[in-house]
């Protein structure tokens, strides 16, 4: 007698995809084309990436946005415009995406892992005070999956310390901490438009603040390091070219009518998803209820108890995928493990010499991390809680039908 589990050749329960991405129809298009047809193809001949940068930045609830080539070098950025220098260390949780720690290094400095938050795999703050030391100039919590890292307190322990805060937003657009946008409310906020997220134009970023001092700074490090007012041949800050161009502005805008709609799909989806989900043995939904008052949920993130199902993860994800549920381990590496670091292979970037030339990433360990990379985090994508309830049904059958045959697996 065949199992009724699809990865033993039973019938899955989900035949159709999930809701397609990107979103677009013709009026992205035709907002395209015009700049297309307007000749302004740069944004310092076009008003769409000027206009995009004061609506976005009006979104999120900060005074000044400034748009740039992506969410990496947004990063970099910030750290350069707060003052950043060789060998000041910079504190970043090791459950994210790579960019959020190079930025460090390529800013000259080092960066210093500390743990998560077991309940939202955001940087958990007491790790964060306890890794301050004098050298400690700025610290770098991920809004991880859209999840809200614990602002009111990282923001209270940095600012008892002098520290400078930047929020790494990549997932987190049209999220809210206590009725605050999330990437306006550290000094700096950095977003990503990279094609998978929730608000994209192929690539992209962004960097809001609310001090118009490191707003004009950010200006000059992404504008060749021109001032504001100054003539085109004077150069009298270290900068690049970082500008985001017209026909990307003009997709952003156009996309970012839909964000707002989109979020309180996701948000919804998510919500009901920790409710059912909650009910089945050996699965455990991130916390909610820490000061998020909207979920952009980039990601999807939820716990998986490996010893209580008695299979590893890599099992339970392919029986997930055979089940029609595209889920992702997630992240399987904590940075400090990755060889970039364990090497420490930061080409010209040697600032960590001056202050740090015994740092050894090899000998760092963050155990909820490693605890969530190994074998508990999974994740499901944001375009998969975009469609309607009845999808958010399917996610639950599946897993609901693994449980109940989870000796088979």
């Amino acid at each position: 007698m065949s199992s009724a589990l699809a990865i033993l050749g039973g019938t899955p329960v989900r035949k159709t995809p999930f809701h397609a991405w990107p979103v677009w129809d013709e009026s992205d298009v035709e907002a395209v084309a015009a700049v297309v047809r307007s000749g302004r193809w740069g944004r310092l001949s076009g008003d769409r990436v000027a206009t995009f940068e004061r609506e976005f930045a009006a979104f999120q609830g900060a005074k000044y946005g400034l748009a740039v080539v992506n969410g990496s070098v947004s990063l970099r950025i910030g750290l350069l415009a707060l003052g950043i220098e060789a060998g000041d260390e910079v504190i970043v949780p090791p459950y994210t995406f790579l960019a959020t720690a190079t930025a460090v290094i390529e800013a000259n400095a080092v960066p210093i892992f500390v743990d998560i938050d077991p309940d939202t795999y955001c940087l958990d703050p007491a790790a964060f005070e306890a890794a301050i030391t004098p050298r400690t100039r700025a610290v770098i919590p991920v809004h991880l999956g859209g999840q809200a890292a614990d602002m009111d307190r990282i923001c209270a322990i940095a600012a008892r310390h002098g520290i400078a805060v930047i929020e790494d937003a990549a997932h987190a657009h049209g999220g809210s901490y206590k009725g605050r946008g999330l990437g306006a409310i550290g000094d700096i906020g950095s977003f990503s438009f990279q094609a998978s997220k929730n608000l994209n134009s192929g690539e992209g970023g962004a960097i809001l603040t609310n001090s118009e001092e490191l707003d004009d700074k950010c200006r000059a490090l992404h504008h060749c390091g021109r001032r504001k007012g100054g003539n085109w041949y004077e150069h009298p800050y270290f900068g690049g070219n970082y500008r985001l161009g017209e026909l990307q502005g003009a997709l952003l805008l156009s996309q970012l009518a839909r964000l707002r709609a989109q979020t309180e799909t996701r948000n919804a989806n998510g919500l009901y998803l920790n409710e059912r989900l909650a009910a089945i043995p050996g699965i455990r939904p991130l916390a909610r209820g820490r000061g998020e008052t909207m979920h952009p949920y980039h990601l999807y993130a939820f716990r998986y108890d490996a010893a209580a199902w008695g299979v590893p993860r890599s099992r339970f994800v392919a029986a997930l995928h055979a089940e029609g549920i595209p889920a992702s381990e997630g992240y399987t590496i904590p940075l400090y493990r990755q060889g970039l670091f364990t090497q420490k292979v930061f080409g010209p970037y040697t600032g960590y010499r001056q202050t740090r030339p015994d740092l050894d990433y090899a000998a760092v360990s963050c155990p909820v991390c490693e605890r969530v990379c190994s074998s508990e985090g999974c994740w499901l994508s944001q375009t998969m809680l975009l469609g309607p309830r009845e999808d958010m049904d399917a996610v639950v059958a599946a897993i609901t039908k693994l449980s109940e045959h989870r000796r088979e697996l």
